[in-house]
């Protein structure tokens, strides 16, 4: 159960999508999520973000930017394109921060910024504040 958010059986767990090329990095941010209380999905290539993005329809999406192939720029505004009008809450993950970075990150159109590495904590917090504005718009009854 996440801190501060309380899920009911009316409401379905927030969905997260989580990409990383790192595999243990994305399967432990999954986990994590999970354990919390969230639908966490791992995935490890832009490609295969796309594909599982179809099907599992995340409210968040945490990218890592630095990725071989399709970096996550790429990735989060193909998935803006694919979700016009649909609200999807973009998280850059990187090791880099400054002012270049949060420039590149800023247009690609991604919400927020986290760097790695990335406190455990620090991000459970975050996908709680995003858990309680999604769910004040959904009906309880």
């Amino acid at each position: 159960m996440c801190e501060g958010a309380v899920m009911t059986d009316l409401m379905a767990p927030l969905r997260i999508l989580c990409v990383d090329d790192n595999h243990d990095v994305a399967d432990s941010t999954a986990d994590l999520l999970r354990i919390t209380g969230y639908d966490a999905r791992a995935c490890y290539s832009g490609l295969d973000a796309l594909d599982e993005a179809e099907s599992f329809r995340p409210a968040v999406c945490l990218i890592d930017l630095n990725m071989p192939g399709m970096d996550g720029d790429e990735v989060a505004r193909k998935l803006r394109v694919k979700f016009a009008g649909i609200p999807v809450v973009m998280v850059a993950i990187t090791a880099m921060s400054n002012e270049k970075s949060e420039k590149r990150i800023r247009d690609a159109g991604f919400d927020l910024h986290l760097v790695k590495p990335v406190d455990p904590r620090r991000l459970i917090g975050m996908v709680d504040s995003i858990w309680r504005k999604w769910a004040s718009r959904c009906p309880t009854e």
